[in-house]
């Protein structure tokens, strides 16, 4: 009788009308784990690209709450976990240059990005996740922004053709740029800046450092951790922006959005936890691969929720947008080593 009495309680049967929509992202996460891990490539490229197979999904009546629930509750939980990651004596240990680069390099970007969509015909709001996407962390800083952006008939099917273009490039970038700062002569320290400072992904950072050196890798990546840090101020300012211009958020119309949402100040506190030097190596490497899981599920409810076919629609403008927001970037971080050479 009480394992009755449990299945009535009435959270349980509030989430009942989730299960048949949560199955799906689950197992296109796990097929996504075992490409990855058996062929290589970028996991969330596989479960994006899993999920747009599985459309028709979305159709179902039955599964569209389990969906929608991956798609924006586990993709903000996946994003506060991201501090997990973060110290405050990592972003110290640089000094003022590298973090003045950074600021400089993503705000330029962004401002690129809204710039260029203007140009080109698209959406501003496209042109400021574009920005953010690619000077920051890929294809977490494009899921990142999209929870806070504006509801709109394309919001959904752009955050997909940021994360299809981010990915592309970043495994692109790891491969190249490595090569690039051996032929400019550069020390273990300016490599580490140049591909910390450039490249999108995180795990591609490390992969590409360590291509040159340990030390080269190391540097790559607490550059890299400033700039996800930074991710924080970068939502929170652009939430504000939205607020004010639309007055609406991404989980639906009518409503004013928070000042600072919810899962970015999780980010924060857990940065400030983790900092105190309490939280053991276990615990953080933990909270990061739950982190990973959140965003790999909520990536393939993304890629559920799209048609392959409206993706398409979008043409080749996206694209252009985010290589010529790429190649800005590293002439920003370019420009700093030349002229500084640290």
């Amino acid at each position: 009788m009480s394992g009755v009495r449990a299945l009535t309680h009435p959270w349980i049967a509030g989430t009942r009308s989730l299960w048949p929509g949560l199955a799906a992202p689950l197992l296109i996460m796990l097929g996504a784990t075992f490409l990855s891990e058996h062929y290589g490539g970028p996991q969330l490229l596989y479960a994006l690209l899993l999920g747009l197979a599985f459309h028709f999904l979305h159709e179902d009546e039955r599964c569209r709450p389990g969906i929608e629930f991956c798609a924006k509750s586990l993709l903000r939980i996946g994003v506060a976990l991201l501090g997990a990651r973060i110290t405050l004596s990592q972003i110290g240990q640089l000094g003022a240059g590298p973090l003045a680069l950074a600021v400089l390099s993503i705000a330029s970007t962004i401002v690129l990005g809204a710039w260029l969509a203007r140009r080109l015909g698209l959406r501003t709001d496209f042109g400021l996740l574009c920005g953010a996407a690619v000077s920051i962390c890929g294809a977490s800083a494009a899921l990142a922004v999209s929870a806070v952006m504006p509801k709109s008939q394309d919001g959904e099917r752009h955050t997909l053709v940021a994360v299809v273009g981010v990915t592309g490039l970043s495994t692109l970038a790891m491969v190249v740029y490595p090569l690039l700062a051996q032929q400019l002569g550069f020390s273990d320290t300016s490599a580490g800046i140049f591909l910390g400072g450039t490249i999108h992904d995180v795990a591609q950072v490390v992969g590409a450092g360590l291509m040159l050196s340990h030390p080269t890798g190391d540097v790559a990546l607490i550059v890299k951790l400033v700039r996800v840090t930074l991710l924080v101020p970068v939502v929170a300012a652009l939430a504000f922006y939205w607020r004010r211009s639309s007055g609406y958020t991404a989980a639906g119309a009518g409503r004013r959005a928070p000042l600072l949402p919810l899962f970015l100040v999780g980010f924060v506190a857990l940065v400030l936890v983790n900092s105190t030097g309490f939280v053991t190596p276990e615990v953080t490497d933990v909270l990061g691969q739950v982190s990973r899981t959140c965003l790999v599920v909520a990536i393939s409810a993304l890629g559920i929720k799209t048609s392959l076919g409206e993706l398409v629609k979008l043409g080749w403008r996206p694209m252009a947008l985010m290589i010529v927001a790429t190649l800005w970037l590293a002439a920003v971080v370019l420009a700093y080593l030349w002229a500084f050479r640290p």
